[in-house]
C-alpha cells in the first residue's frame, strides 16, 4: 500500500491500527496525517472503503474544538449545493490550488532566506558582483536593518 496505513473500522465505532496490532483513537489517526503518513480505512466486517467518512468526521471534530477549516459562507454553499456543484469543485480544482499555495508558499519561503543571506553577506560580495546588484541595494538594505541608507543614497544621486 506504498507508506498508507490501514486501520479497519469496527461496528463499535473502533479504529484498529493493523500495523501496531492496536485500537487507535482520532487524535491518533490525526497525528499520523499530520507526520504526512496517508491512511486507508476498510470496514472491518464488509470490507468497505470509509476513509472519506473518518477524514471528514477528523475535520469536524477538529471545528468542534475550535478550529474551523471553513468560514460559514462556505458550509451554506456545501449544504445548499451538496454534490451536485461543490462536489466536481472539491475533486478537480481544490487539491490543486492548495498544493499550488503549499509550493508557492515554499518557493516564497526559499527565495527570501536567499535575500537574508545574501543581505548578511553583502559588504563581502566582490566589487563587481556589486555593480550588478546596485538596483536592488535599497531592497537589500532593508533586509539588513538600514533603512536609512536608501532616502540618503536617493539625495545623493538627486544633487
Amino acid at each position: 500500500m506504498d507508506n498508507k496505513l490501514l486501520l479497519k473500522k469496527y461496528t463499535n465505532r473502533r479504529l484498529y491500527d493493523t500495523e501496531k496490532s492496536i485500537y487507535v483513537t482520532l487524535d491518533y489517526v490525526t497525528n499520523v496525517i499530520r507526520q504526512g503518513r496517508q491512511i486507508v480505512v476498510v470496514d472491518a466486517k464488509t470490507g468497505e472503503d470509509v476513509t472519506a467518512a473518518i477524514l471528514t468526521q477528523i475535520v469536524l471534530e477538529e471545528a468542534r474544538k475550535k478550529n474551523y477549516l471553513l468560514p460559514n459562507p462556505m458550509l451554506y454553499l456545501i449544504i445548499q449545493y451538496g454534490e451536485t456543484v461543490l462536489s466536481e469543485f472539491f475533486e478537480k480544482y481544490l487539491e490543486q490550488i492548495v498544493k499550488n499555495y503549499l509550493l508557492f508558499r515554499n518557493m516564497a519561503d526559499d527565495q527570501y532566506q536567499k535575500w537574508l543571506d545574501l543581505s548578511t553577506t553583502y559588504s563581502q560580495v566582490s566589487p563587481q558582483t556589486l555593480k550588478s546588484l546596485l538596483p536592488f541595494k535599497s531592497l537589500f538594505d532593508a533586509f539588513s536593518g538600514n533603512l536609512d541608507e536608501p532616502a540618503k543614497n536617493k539625495k545623493e544621486e538627486d544633487q
